[in-house]
């Protein structure tokens, strides 16, 4: 089949990419931006990528006619608090394309969404739904509930909270329900859905076999960590504050968090379980996914993480434009130092920078201005990475968004995304020799007004120490590596 992905360098896209190639299925992969999305060396000749934007219908005449199914796996957790006038308006050009094409199926993925007083979020989601169906082309709708996987949003936030807090006083909203589902369940629905005429023009809602509070759902988190955790539950908790306190707590950002807290105001449950009929199969339990997630996590092995995707950054999608450092009315750091040890070492400690492993040197005055970060409202430095060592275009490490990973012309380059008077770059730049060769570490600052002036003058004592010995690190490893 002629399968159409939207979403495909997702979260849940990411994942289901391969398994619809294993399946022998030619793929059209739409992304914005053709820069953060990679495809296997051995899937190549069945993919062929899309850049469109949903918001814009003369890109999406790129769709073939000839199309047989469609994904759409596109969500907003913007910044923006028009996000349900963009969803809206994103579900309806989608359709008015598909309604010109030969397809015969849509593939919807929604929220869980069967109690009359929903989210902001839950609501836009269940109106993408009926929107989808407002078109020619018949629609069937997964409605999940908290999807558990490695790298997923709840995942990380449910681990964040268990982990760093020993005791919780939490909203009385921890008391509803919710049935969560592994990801991998979510992705073989998916893939067993496609081409169904069982399916077809059908709302199937999906959870895991255990249904249980938010509140045990954490406790039984700490279970299976092996940790010993207090929840106390209290009504003067408003979401405004919980929100905050999310915020401050996780590695979710502001928006995402508000989000979440507004959905817990609902129990998120199956009450019909037809696909289960329909598709027989074992699922995952609740700690069977969070072991898995575990496991993936500790292998490695993480193809994609809420963190890297772009629904909530403020950056624009084709990260291409960022490229370009620019050269004039800026504000400049540029060290250049030799080595003799190999290159390969030397660009590895580049490529290993951030998350876990922290920035090499004065670990402490990182995380110093990431809590700065956080509290002016920005992202801090909790997001890390999603791999300790492989980077590519699009990924987050920190709070910078890589924009550049090339790992043949050995050069990294990373955009801030911090809340600052202005654009910073940091970019890495490996110059071999024949024995050895020279590193350029280079800090660009383009200053918005006298106030970013004054913040780069202010900071710049602080940001000379930092990035000098950053350098050094970085070229030096030990001192057999230096010249």
């Amino acid at each position: 089949m002629k399968v159409l992905l939207t979403g495909a360098n997702g979260y849940i896209g990411t994942r289901q990419l391969p398994l619809l190639m294993e399946e022998g299925h030619e793929v059209y992969a739409l992304v914005r931006s053709r820069y953060r999305i990679e495809i296997p060396k051995k899937f190549q000749s069945q993919i062929h990528i899309i850049e469109a934007d949903l918001l814009n219908p003369s890109s999406l005449l790129k769709i073939p006619d000839d199309i047989d199914a469609a994904y759409y796996l596109v969500h907003s957790m913007s910044y923006s608090q028009k996000f349900a006038e963009l969803e809206t308006l994103s579900a309806k050009n989608f359709v008015n394309r598909l309604d010109n094409t030969q397809a015969k199926q849509i593939i919807y993925l929604g929220g869980l969404s069967n109690e009359e007083h929903l989210s902001r979020h839950l609501t836009s989601r269940k109106k993408v739904g009926e929107i989808l169906k407002m078109g020619k082309v018949p629609v069937t709708v997964l409605m999940a509930g908290i999807i558990i996987g490695s790298g997923s949003a709840s995942f990380e936030i449910i681990r964040d909270l268990v982990e760093k807090l020993p005791v919780m006083i939490a909203p009385k909203w921890l008391n509803h329900l919710t049935q969560p589902i592994a990801v991998r369940d979510v992705l073989a629905y998916l893939t067993l859905i496609l081409g169904n005429p069982l399916c077809f023009n059908q709302s199937f809602e999906i959870g895991g076999p255990d249904v249980m509070s938010y509140k045990e759902l954490l406790l039984r988190f700490a279970q299976i960590r092996g940790l010993r955790r207090k929840i106390y539950t209290v009504p003067v908790l408003t979401p405004r504050l919980s929100s905050y306190w999310l915020f401050f707590v996780t590695s979710t950002s502001f928006s995402l968090a508000r989000f979440l807290v507004e959905s817990l105001t609902n129990n998120a449950i199956c009450k019909e379980n037809r696909i289960r009929e329909l598709f027989p199969r074992e699922l995952l339990s609740y700690e069977e996914a969070v072991k898995l997630a575990f496991t993936r996590t500790e292998q490695d092995w993480v193809p994609s993480s809420w963190k890297d995707t772009l629904s909530g950054s403020t950056l624009n999608p084709d990260l291409s434009m960022y490229i370009q450092v620019p050269r004039y009315g800026i504000l400049k750091d540029e060290r250049k130092i030799s080595f003799s040890c190999p290159v390969e070492r030397v660009q590895k400690r580049i490529w290993s920078l951030g998350g876990a492993k922290g920035w090499l040197t004065m670990d402490w005055a990182w995380k110093v201005r990431g809590f700065l970060d956080k509290l002016v409202g920005g992202i801090g430095l909790r997001r890390g990475r999603t791999h300790p060592t492989r980077l590519k275009a699009g990924d987050v490490l920190d709070f910078w968004r890589v924009l550049l990973a090339d790992e043949k012309n050995r050069r990294l380059l990373l955009y801030a995304e911090m809340k600052l008077p202005g654009e910073a770059w940091l970019e890495f730049q490996i110059i071999p020799h024949e024995v050895g060769g020279d590193l350029k570490q280079t800090a660009t600052f383009r200053p918005n007004g006298v106030l970013g002036r004054v913040y780069w003058y202010i900071l710049y004592p602080f940001h000379a120490l930092i990035f000098s010995r950053l350098a050094r690190r970085i070229a030096k490893g030990d001192s057999a590596c230096t010249i």
